[in-house]
């Protein structure tokens, strides 16, 4: 947690995804980045925080990443977000579910279908939408001040999988290579799994990506 940024990671579901709580200190309006499930312990750190949920952001439209949108969308009247390309995939997330031997809970519709250069306010802070698709076709990362959401984009020392439909490997390469790398050494990466890196170690260490792979 940062002066400038609320900050609160919870991993949710069976496959642990990472929910993040992003609220702005001086207004107190909040986004919940990816609540793959768990919605009463969500809703517990947005009152903790006496905080205003303005919207729910999906990274990609992954069953894993959306199980909790219906509740939250409910409990807070939050405006529910997708990049338009995976807007479809909401519709398919119980038959993906499935496939892994797993529920979920259907999401509404997204209320915003994003794009490339959104910009989305909360409070105080701005969320610019960049869409790097190839783990899924809509996948987006969310860069604020210093801090960047990733999805199942990048990962400490890897990167998503291509092998879901609509998956597709060079593209998802060139897209982070292209859009995340650029971006300041010292900036944070909050992954949709696992632990937080930053793009500097990635630039240097990551084996799909990083400046040592060909």
């Amino acid at each position: 947690m940062s002066d400038a940024m609320l900050l609160h990671k919870l991993a949710v579901g069976p496959l642990q995804v990472n929910c993040f709580v992003v609220g702005c200190p001086k207004t107190r309006q909040a986004a919940v980045i990816d609540p793959g499930e768990d919605a009463k312990r969500i809703l517990k750190v947005v009152e903790q925080e006496d905080l205003e949920v303005c919207c729910v952001i999906n990274t990609h439209g992954h069953f894993d990443h959306i199980g909790a949108n219906h509740a939250l969308v409910k409990a807070t009247g939050a405006e529910l977000m997708v990049h338009r390309d995976d807007a479809p995939l909401f519709a398919a997330a119980s038959e993906h579910a499935e496939l892994f031997g797993l529920t979920t809970t259907p999401s509404p519709e997204a209320q915003r279908l994003l794009d490339e250069g959104d910009e989305i306010d909360v409070g105080e802070l701005r969320f610019r939408v960049l869409h790097v698709p190839g783990h899924s076709p809509g996948g987006i990362c969310l860069h604020c001040q210093d801090h960047l959401f990733v999805g199942d984009v990048l990962f400490a020392g890897s990167v998503g999988r291509t092998d879901l439909p609509g998956g597709n490997h060079q593209q998802l390469i060139a897209g982070i290579r292209s859009k995340l790398l650029p971006l300041p050494d010292q900036t944070v990466v909050h992954t949709g799994h696992g632990p937080d890196t930053t793009i500097g170690q990635e630039k240097r260490h990551n084996p799909f990506v990083g400046e040592n792979v060909s």
